[in-house]
């Protein structure tokens, strides 16, 4: 069995979010989606965020076809426990990654990057809502 392991905030999820869980699962039998717990959403992207709670944006994944297992994380140490864990053959990560520390990427025995579809951003689809 091939798994196959991705991770995010996926605060509001989006055809982005959907193309790039569509091409992980093709790469593997099992998807496994890691996403932030409130807290870590809050320090990484401000007191504003998230917009859906973390039971709530589970709730979502888990009800996509593509996912196949959700496990919520606190830390950048939990993070890599869980990819530790979890023994990915593949890690799938944004193409925004590319030459930064991948965490868990020793965990993995491949690292693959996902290219950003069109302009799709939960950041930018909140600006949006601003004006």
């Amino acid at each position: 069995m091939t798994i196959v392991w991705t991770n995010g905030c996926f605060d509001i999820v989006h055809r982005g979010h959907i193309e790039l869980f569509k091409y992980a699962k093709s790469l593997g039998d099992k998807l496994v989606v890691g996403i932030d717990s409130d807290k870590k959403v809050k320090l990484d992207k401000g007191q504003d965020r998230p917009i859906n709670c973390v039971e709530d944006r589970k709730f979502i994944l888990e009800s996509i076809r593509h996912v196949d297992k959700v496990l919520i994380f606190e830390s950048t140490k939990e993070l890599e426990n869980l990819i530790k864990s979890t023994k990915p053959d593949i890690m799938v990560i944004g193409s925004d990654w590319k030459n930064k520390p991948v965490i868990g990427q020793k965990y993995t025995k491949k690292l693959l990057f996902f290219d950003r579809i069109g302009n799709y951003s939960t950041t930018e689809i909140l600006k949006q809502k601003e004006i």
